[in-house]
């Protein structure tokens, strides 16, 4: 279990929570708004999510892995009563014959093996409690927080235990088009569990966000992340920067674009000493059958330590095979293009390509990732996905994934 969460809020919200789960399944879809504590449970949403997943890990030097793992998540959300409204979600990932990959070192069995990271175990996935007042919210807790396109800030939702932050944050959106965020982070629950002693990190860290909406040509958001952690001193980095995001009519089309920068520098108690700058920038055509784009991700050097996003989503960027989860001390230049359809019988596409290389000029290799996807009926999704990367040198190894899911969401 994730012990460290306040036990005022496991006393307060789990406890009723879990109890009166039962109750919700029989509630009217579209109750009145509760005026009192047990209306808020009478009146609550109990969620349910089952994803079964096979993975399959064909990687340089090591011999090959074989998850088959479940991941069963049960959640209660009270209805609002004067503001007010909590929350609680357990999950459980069990796996067959879970000596088939390396949970990430945390099982002798699969030494030897390529990392699956889906340790198997039980714990809370999120517990809190929030408040709203017109257009500000506040949640104390564990939570799952995505910033942006979640590229510095996310729930890595694609593992089968997500990351979530034991946190209070604040957001705000009363002036005019301007949405404001502040979050201030106590504990990151990693996606290894807390069987792993890298499953926590201990933070002492803050952030900042602001977008605002109201340009005539995109987005403008800023963005200030203060990280420290006490348990992962290398990963503490400050990071400012800013992002402008929008599209623009073309014909029939729409031009769609991202521009971004980031300067980082070591933070608190890093015991290194560097500076780094992120670029980024995109263009895509978005017509009625798909998207196109091409794009350009620079994740610079300094002092042989590459720019670093220790809270990012990460199987997201850089690859599927997720060979540059760290970004190599020599820092790393993914220049990519991307395809998004739906093929017919209403089969989602979503493919990449990546060429790869180091800041100082290396080849690193390249990257062919494809998914497919399909919604049977309202609960239930299935997908298909695969990921190549074939090197040009060996300071990284080749890698072939595989996935085959289906995912239930209630």
């Amino acid at each position: 279990m994730k012990h460290t969460i306040h036990p005022l809020l496991v006393g307060a919200v789990t406890a009723p929570a879990l109890l009166l789960a039962s109750a919700a399944l029989a509630a009217s879809d579209a109750p009145p708004a509760p005026d009192t504590i047990g209306d808020a449970f009478a009146h609550g949403k109990v969620s349910l999510n089952v994803r079964a997943r096979y993975e399959s890990v064909d990687q340089t030097a090591l011999q090959d892995a074989d998850a088959y793992t479940i991941r069963t998540r049960l959640g209660f959300t009270t209805a609002p009563v004067d503001g007010f409204k909590a929350m609680v979600e357990g999950e459980t990932i069990t796996a067959i014959d879970g000596d088939r990959y390396s949970q990430a070192g945390l099982n002798p069995g699969g030494a030897g093996r390529a990392v699956v990271a889906d340790p198997t175990g039980s714990e809370i996935n999120q517990a809190f409690l929030s408040y709203t007042s017109g257009q500000t919210n506040v949640i104390a807790g564990r939570q799952r927080l995505v910033l942006d396109h979640a590229r510095f800030v996310g729930d890595v939702g694609w593992r089968q235990n997500m990351q979530t932050f034991d946190a209070v944050t604040v957001t705000d959106k009363s002036v005019g088009k301007l949405s404001f965020t502040y979050s201030y982070l106590y504990q990151i629950d990693r996606v290894f569990g807390d069987r792993s002693v890298q499953g926590r990190w201990r933070s002492d860290s803050h952030l900042v966000n602001a977008s605002y909406t109201g340009l005539p040509f995109g987005t403008l958001t800023g963005y200030a992340y203060l990280l420290d952690f006490k348990n992962s001193a290398a990963n503490s980095c400050a990071t400012y920067g800013a992002s402008l995001t929008g599209t623009v009519p073309a014909g029939n089309a729409k031009l769609a674009y991202r521009a971004e920068y980031a300067t980082q520098t070591d933070y608190r108690n890093n015991p290194a000493s560097y500076s780094a700058e992120y670029w980024t920038g995109e263009l895509g055509v978005v017509t009625k059958p798909g998207t196109l784009a091409a794009g350009y991700e620079l994740l610079g050097t300094d002092h042989n330590i590459g720019f670093k996003t220790p809270l990012a989503t990460l199987h997201a960027f850089n690859g599927w095979a997720d060979n540059f989860l760290a970004t190599p001390a020599a820092g790393l230049r993914d220049t990519y293009g991307k395809a998004a359809t739906t093929l017919p019988g209403a089969l989602g596409l979503l493919a990449f390509y990546h060429d790869f290389e180091t800041d100082t000029g290396l080849d690193l290799g390249h990257e062919v990732d494809v998914q497919l996807t399909r919604k049977f009926g309202k609960y239930f999704t299935g997908l298909v996905k695969y990921a190549k990367f074939n090197r040009d040198t060996t300071t990284v190894p080749a890698l072939k994934k595989f996935w085959v899911q289906v995912e239930f969401a209630y």
